[in-house]
């Protein structure tokens, strides 16, 4: 998608940002970090995502039995991808992404750097004042590197650009409860992607137009078997890609590139660190957020009952403890519900030979039993 083409030139379109407007640009390395805040203090916050190209630095620095997303980010710092950084800030969330951080600090290190300790169980009675101390003293260390105050003013600007975008993403997702779905799959992650990258008041005007495009245009897709991807952090459009040109359609996501980052809004309140403090609590969880109640099944299973899907393609960034626990609970729900679901294990490049065969089984599967 031209409107989106920031996804293949994020480095770029930082640069120019900053030049542009003189404000520094923040890397994040987990959707928990409130980037509310980091965007009222004037800066950019942009998500550092892996290249899925082979690379042979980060293997001194991080261990190999690491799931590959953290040593592919690990590596685009080593390699200078990210040299205009001005801060770096990582969320509570894995011990591998916590790696990944640690030694970027000590490898490459920049002007700013925070560790935000993102409460592990969010469904404790002392989650919320616990988070809403952490954003406050996130908000003091933002507010000591700029030496500019953060003030009510620029939160609730922050809060509104934000939770506007979240909008208008939902709405396009909306688009592919259709059938056929008037969006693909890849189309709808190289949205997510670019709003990962690109300031919000741009990415929001950019939104409004491709989405008013997408009602107005003839839809070329072909119906076919509605498939649900769900599991580890997955931004690799190729697998996607993969997928739907074996006929299906990938019509919804839960990872953390895709429906978990956008899904809930800030709510107004007028104790504004609160009402960010909530809003990152109550949000669709990850699995390292959710391994006692299990919250976050029946909001799978929901998005499931909402978009028609038909079958569940689980994926696993490989060694991703969090998520393979998910696995089994998950596959045995979907049983319950008829819809079939498939495991694939991603590394940081992708076997298209092996994921094509079994993706096309799993396909030919479920349409001879549609046909029984």
């Amino acid at each position: 998608m031209e409107a989106f083409s920031v996804v293949d030139n994020r480095h770029e379109y930082a640069r120019e940002w900053k030049k542009r407007t003189g404000g520094p640009v923040v890397g994040v390395l987990c959707s928990y970090v409130p980037e509310e805040l980091i965007y009222a203090a004037g800066a950019l916050p942009v998500r550092v995502l892996g290249s899925h190209e082979p690379q042979d630095v980060a293997e001194p620095h991080i261990f190999s039995m690491f799931c590959p997303f953290s040593r592919d980010v690990l590596a685009q710092g080593l390699t200078g991808k990210y040299d205009y950084l001005d801060g770096m800030v990582h969320g509570l969330s894995c011990i591998h992404m916590r790696q990944a951080f640690d030694s970027w600090q000590v490898h490459v290190p920049t002007p700013y750097s925070y560790f935000f300790p993102m409460p592990a169980h969010l469904q404790s009675p002392h989650a919320h004042k616990h988070l809403e101390f952490e954003i406050l003293e996130f908000k003091r260390s933002l507010e000591e590197w700029t030496g500019k105050a953060i003030t009510d003013t620029a939160l609730d600007e922050a809060i509104e650009v934000y939770n506007r975008n979240r909008r208008l993403m939902k709405q396009v997702y909306e688009l592919r409860k259709g059938d056929p779905p008037l969006l693909s799959g890849v189309d709808a992650m190289e949205m997510v992607l670019a709003s990962l990258f690109m300031d919000k008041k741009e990415h929001n005007p950019a939104l409004e137009r491709w989405s008013g495009e997408i009602t107005q245009r003839r839809n070329t897709i072909e119906p076919g078997i509605r498939l649900m991807v769900l599991g580890s952090e997955n931004d690799d459009r190729e697998v996607l890609r993969l997928m739907e040109s074996l006929g299906a359609n990938v019509v919804i996501d839960d990872h953390c590139t895709g429906s978990r980052y956008f899904w809930n809004e800030v709510l107004p309140q007028k104790d504004r660190l609160s009402a960010i403090a909530s809003r990152y609590i109550d949000r669709p969880p990850c699995p390292s957020k959710d391994l006692v109640e299990r919250r976050r099944f029946d909001f799978v299973l929901k998005l499931a009952e909402d978009y028609g899907v038909q079958g569940a393609i689980q994926i696993q960034q490989k060694f991703c403890d969090p998520h393979e626990f998910d696995i089994p609970p998950l596959k045995a729900l979907f049983e319950e519900r008829d819809i079939p679901s498939l495991f694939l294990e991603l590394d940081v490049t992708v076997p298209v030979g092996v994921l094509r065969t079994r993706i096309e089984a799993f396909l030919e599967m479920m349409q001879m039993e549609e046909l029984v």
